[in-house]
């Protein structure tokens, strides 16, 4: 038996262990459950982007059929968690994160939700909300980026770095600047956000969420309404994606909990694809500015970094646009700023590739002008600044594998066939370009706690309260547990999502697979520890060491003769109870986390057809590779990969959403406006992996790769626009008449 792979033993496809419930339409997701006596909630919206409400007319509505109550700033009850927060450190307190709907009259942006109507069923409630009309003071709304950025009192200073000598690129003997903007972009995954809250009594809650983070969700609850966290339980055993919208709890949440405490009914409180737009977060407009100096021979002397992105005047969000240009490449000098634009708009939260796919937009951009000026392949002057320790603090890498990632992204999009010359490779009539990308996000591993449960059957149950919004975490945990176990998978179930269970991370920032994994693989390492011990005492094994025995195939068997052997289910039975209960937590290893620097990296190549007289773009081939570290689950991290690949697309060529600068409104808050990528807009998409363990980080090896599959995704199809048609594309997303 192979007892060093983490995987599902040789032989086993690793399709996903929850496929068949998806499929089949038997996975709940959280609209989908219905507590016994459920009632409906629909909000109202403002129509308003700054100002107050003067007045609610709300008689109409009352009196429509089926109407239960209308909750607003009229009649919502105290809230432990809408009270300022002490500061005094002495003091405990607590102050919901973000908007705390109904709170007062105070209008903050166009779509923010004035008044939430509960009625007997959807239908009724959606009727009776539409009936409620407010009166507004109304005052002049500020949601113009481009006009304001510029003005520095209204800036919020959020970090500056520096290394070596700043604006040294002005010195280079060669070098590039460039501004780039990117608009907001929204998340649009298929399930819409929606909260189920049901109350026992006043102080027990159980919440149906839309979460990557049940355990934060719970937590977030106990606090905002005073309640033991024991007391509150929230599920959320399905997501239908996510992409980082579902990482933290929005208004909604605690509004369907307030109202299901007002009707003493459970509430079912879903968004609208509109409300989606204003309500759940998006990746903030942004402004960049990059300049990059290099020698003739294309060393790297000096980056200069700066960027502001949108915010809300209510709570401020940052992220890491500016981030990688810090270390990805060896450079001696670098300088970096970043600013924060607060206006009238809902507030911006993480989208896959967070900060970093922004900024990787401009810097490989930047970078790929840079090689033309050079007379340099893009890739070539990427490995001739490849870094070999951390540039920031000078620490070695746990694992780097960006150069196999070169070279196979190379050879698999037929690299060696880019003309060097921009605009001179024709087929069939269209300009054809080749353009690639790097990305970089960070790679660790959190604190997670895994219970396992082995039943006198010999089937093996793990329970954790993470979620899983998509990316098959069920499925790796599965291989995890059966290549430490060295089972069957199909004696295995991993069930998650419901803070009962042992505590889970939040879902994001590609850390799940390294931290949840690892507690899986501890529990597994016991629990074979124990089997052993049990089946030594077992008639036939007495005499036998430890090292002599083994776990495989559901049995603990002698290593020199593999015909002694006992099953799981009989040493479960031989123990007297009727099942074994193991509890493992992990978290980070300090010492690790001092001496190394944690990253995952990626390289996306792609080819384009451009039509030289519309301007119109087609993609022909696209090719991603990503040093995840060792690919646990090989057919779910493909995925993983495409799913990167196809966000990508929407970043370079389709995604944008417009708010109009005079109401505030989104001018794009239906699918219909909102361009997401069409099948006929997606190419067979490559991918590749080094799959080489990275040991340092957690037992499994892996690093993760659900960020890097987008970052650096939308500057490649920008540099291979520019190598087909000449012309070098700042913003997005990448429009025909840019091109003509």
């Amino acid at each position: 038996m192979d007892k060093e792979k983490f995987f599902t033993p040789s032989g086993e496809e690793d399709d996903r262990v929850d496929g068949i419930e998806k499929v089949t339409g038997r996975a709940k997701y959280t609209a989908d459950h219905k507590p016994e006596n459920m009632v409906y909630a629909v909000f109202v919206t403002s129509t308003i982007a700054r100002g107050a409400i003067k007045n609610l007319q709300l008689s109409d509505a009352k009196n429509a059929p089926g109407v239960l109550e209308i909750l607003s700033h009229l009649n919502c009850p105290p809230v432990p968690g809408y009270q300022p927060w002490a500061k005094d450190p002495n003091k405990k307190g607590f102050e919901w994160r973000g908007l705390k709907p109904f709170q007062n009259n105070l209008v903050w942006y166009y779509g923010q939700p004035i008044a939430l109507v509960v009625a007997l069923t959807w239908e009724k409630a959606v009727k009776a909300a539409a009936l409620v009309k407010a009166e507004y003071v109304a005052e002049v709304a500020e949601t113009d980026f481009e006009k304001f950025r510029t003005d520095p009192s209204r800036l919020k200073p959020s970090g500056e770095y520096k290394r070596g000598e700043a604006d040294a690129f002005k010195k280079a003997e060669v070098f590039v600047e460039r501004e780039y903007h990117t608009p907001i972009e929204t998340h649009n995954p298929i399930e819409l956000h929606a909260t189920i809250a049901v109350w026992d009594g006043d102080d027990k809650l159980t919440v149906y969420d839309k979460s990557q983070g049940p355990k934060g969700t719970q937590s977030e609850l106990a606090r905002n309404f005073g309640l033991d966290e024991k007391n509150v339980r929230v599920i959320s055993k399905f997501v239908g994606g996510a992409f980082g919208s579902a990482l933290r709890s929005w208004p909604h949440v605690p509004a369907a909990c307030i109202a299901a405490k007002m009707v003493k009914r459970p509430v079912r409180l879903q968004l609208t694809r509109r409300q989606m737009f204003t309500m759940v977060g998006y990746r903030p407009m942004a402004w960049q500015y990059i300049a990059i100096g290099a020698s003739r021979e294309g060393k790297l002397t000096g980056i200069t970094h700066h960027a502001v992105s949108i915010t809300s005047r209510y709570e401020d969000f940052r992220e890491g646009i500016v981030n990688a240009s810090q270390y990805l490449y060896d450079c001696p000098n670098v300088n970096t700023s970043y600013k924060i634009l607060p206006q009238d708009v809902n507030t911006p939260t993480w989208m896959r590739g967070p900060g970093e796919a922004t900024g990787a937009f401009a810097l490989e951009s930047a970078l790929d002008e840079l090689a033309y000026k050079l007379n340099m392949d893009p890739v070539e002057l990427r490995i001739k600044n490849y870094a070999e320790l951390h540039p920031v603090n000078k620490l070695p890498w746990t694992s780097k594998f960006l150069k196999e990632c070169y070279d196979k992204g190379r050879e698999l999009v037929g690299w060696s066939k880019r003309p060097a010359v921009p605009r001179t490779l024709t087929e069939d009539g269209k300009l054809i370009g080749y353009g690639m990308g790097g990305g970089v996000f960070g790679a660790s591993r959190g604190t997670a706690a895994v219970k396992a449960v082995l039943n006198s059957e010999g089937k093996l149950t793990l329970y954790s309260a993470v979620s899983d919004m998509g990316p098959g975490t069920a499925t790796a945990m599965v291989r995890i547990a059966a290549g430490v176990m060295q089972m069957p998978a199909s004696g295995i179930r991993f069930l998650l999502g419901d803070t009962e269970f042992p505590p889970g991370p939040t879902q994001g920032g590609s850390t799940t697979t390294s931290t949840v994994g690892t507690a899986v693989s501890m529990v597994c390492e016991t629990l074979k520890a124990q089997l052993i011990e049990l089946a030594q005492k077992s008639p036939g094994f007495s005499g036998l060491s430890t090292e002599e025995l083994a776990c495989g195939n559901e049995t603990v068997y002698a290593k020199k003769d593999e015909s002694k052997k006992i099953s799981l289910g009989a040493l479960v039975t031989a123990s007297g109870k009727p099942q074994l209960e193991i509890l493992k937590e992990t978290g980070p290893d300090p010492a690790v986390r001092s001496k190394y620097a944690m990253n995952s990296f990626s390289a996306h190549f792609v080819k384009v057809a451009v039509d030289p007289v519309t301007g119109a773009i087609e993609l022909k081939k696209i090719v991603c590779t990503g040093d995840g570290g060792k690919i646990v689950s090989p057919k779910t991290a493909r995925s993983q990969m495409i799913g990167g690949a196809v966000g990508g697309i929407g970043m370079a060529l389709t995604e944008e959403a417009l708010i109009d600068t005079q109401t505030g409104k989104y001018l794009t808050d239906t699918l219909g406006t909102y361009h997401v990528p069409r099948h006929r807009d997606v190419p067979f998409i490559d991918t590749w992996f080094p799959d080489k363990p990275d040991l340092l980080i957690n037992p499994m090896g892996s690093k993760g790769v659900g960020e890097i599959a987008l970052i650096g995704f939308a500057a490649a199809v920008a540099n291979a626009v520019y190598n087909a048609t000449g012309k070098r594309v700042n913003r997005l997303p990448i429009k025909p008449g840019m091109l003509v």
